[in-house]
């Protein structure tokens, strides 16, 4: 028998996201979920971060468009102070794109659900905005120092997290 229970090879599924806590009385319809202990869950993140980072700023850059199309007319309304968004224009499309995906029920951006990664954080609570967005802050800071060379230290950390990983205590996992 050839198929998804046969290719599964053991306890640990990799077609499935970490399993939620269970509560009788949840209000919450997005439960909380915890980082897996397997090994297999962070094997190949650090390769599809990469990919999901050149496709999230590609939809960056594209949402970029009708966001200056928005800050042309408000400049126009406000008699041309509106146009003062114009050098801000892409860090505020990045931050609300990334608060607002990585921060959502997902807790993936687009780029990261299409390289199945999603990000948890180690304390089992959800991401939310405000974590989202200072995860971003960090990344832009650590790397403008950095560089690229923030990628080596996934090589040699535990589930291959980088330094704002770290700082934030989150993680990225797999989930196919």
């Amino acid at each position: 028998m050839i198929g998804r229970a046969a290719c599964t090879g053991g306890p640990y599924d990799p077609y499935q996201f970490p399993q939620p806590e269970k509560t009788d009385m949840a209000l919450d319809p997005n439960p909380t979920y915890t980082a897996p202990d397997d090994w297999r869950a962070y094997s190949g993140v650090l390769t599809r971060r990469i990919f999901a980072f050149v496709i999230d700023y590609a939809i960056v850059l594209l949402l970029c468009i009708p966001a200056a199309v928005i800050v042309f007319f408000l400049g126009i309304i406000t008699l041309g102070l509106g146009f003062f968004l114009y050098p801000a224009l892409f860090v505020i499309v990045a931050l609300l794109y990334f608060g607002m995906t990585l921060g959502g029920p997902s807790q993936a951006t687009p780029g990261m659900r299409a390289m199945g990664v999603a990000m948890v954080r180690l304390d089992g609570r959800r991401m939310d905005f405000l974590t989202a967005m200072v995860h971003t802050v960090l990344f832009w800071i650590i790397n403008s120092v950095l560089t690229p060379l923030i990628l080596l230290a996934g090589l040699f950390t535990e589930r291959s997290r980088l330094v704002h990983d770290m700082l934030l205590g989150t993680v990225v996992v797999r989930t196919e």
